[in-house]
């Protein structure tokens, strides 16, 4: 199973594809989780992506369709994958289509979760992460505490650059700019799926493996 999971920033991306990896037994690509890491460990790919990280803008084309390749013909990937924060606009959606026929794909899925904007901003300023552990904690399941719950460091709670309410709206803003198009891109090749991104996570889940399997024609999970 082939899925690129699309969505914008705090609609639950990343959380649903990381379930649907272990469900299915395949691969999750973040490039997001991919570039923190590189910015952390400070790589050449981190030093040219941190500045406009920083800003909540978008990564250059050319660094996120290496990174993409770089993954995609890997033996890993040969029996599916989950793309998530990939493509991001038309260029990259163009390229994508383009290696897609490089490798003989023809049957990815587009799984597009929604939720209002006003939604997504509430969810993303309530995050906090622990210093110590990096875990990302809910603003409401921690007021009160003076230890992180997972790790138990004292006085570790920071809110991250990228959940400060100027950041979200500005990667909001970038998100519509440049990556709705690309839905209206990938309506054309009808492989697109829509889930409601304002349930529960498992609601959201059971819905997305629901509609594979109706695209499949067949269960997805054994």
């Amino acid at each position: 199973m082939r899925i690129i999971l699309f969505g914008s920033p705090g609609v639950g991306k990343g959380t649903q594809a990381k379930i649907i990896s272990n469900t299915l037994n395949i691969p999750h690509i973040s490039t997001g989780d991919i570039l923190r890491q590189a910015v952390e460990e400070q790589t050449p790919l981190g030093i040219a992506a941190q500045s406009a990280m920083k800003k909540g803008e978008l990564v250059s084309d050319e660094i996120m369709i290496s990174l993409i390749r770089d993954n995609l013909i890997q033996s890993k990937c040969s029996n599916g994958f989950i793309l998530d924060g990939f493509p991001r606009n038309l260029l990259q959606a163009k390229e994508l289509d383009e290696l897609f026929d490089q490798l003989k794909i023809n049957d990815a899925r587009i799984v597009i979760i929604s939720a209002n904007e006003e939604e997504i901003v509430r969810r993303l300023t309530n995050r906090r992460a622990c210093k110590n552990c990096s875990n990302i904690l809910n603003y409401n399941d921690i007021k009160g505490l003076t230890a992180c719950p997972i790790c138990g460091a004292e006085e570790s709670f920071y809110q991250r650059n990228d959940d400060k309410e100027d950041v979200i709206r500005n990667r909001l803003r970038i998100y519509k700019e440049a990556t709705e198009p690309v839905l209206t891109y990938f309506q054309d090749k009808k492989n697109e799926i829509y889930i409601n991104g304002l349930l529960t996570i498992d609601e959201v889940t059971k819905n997305i493996i629901d509609e594979l399997e109706k695209a499949k024609g067949n269960k997805v999970i054994a």
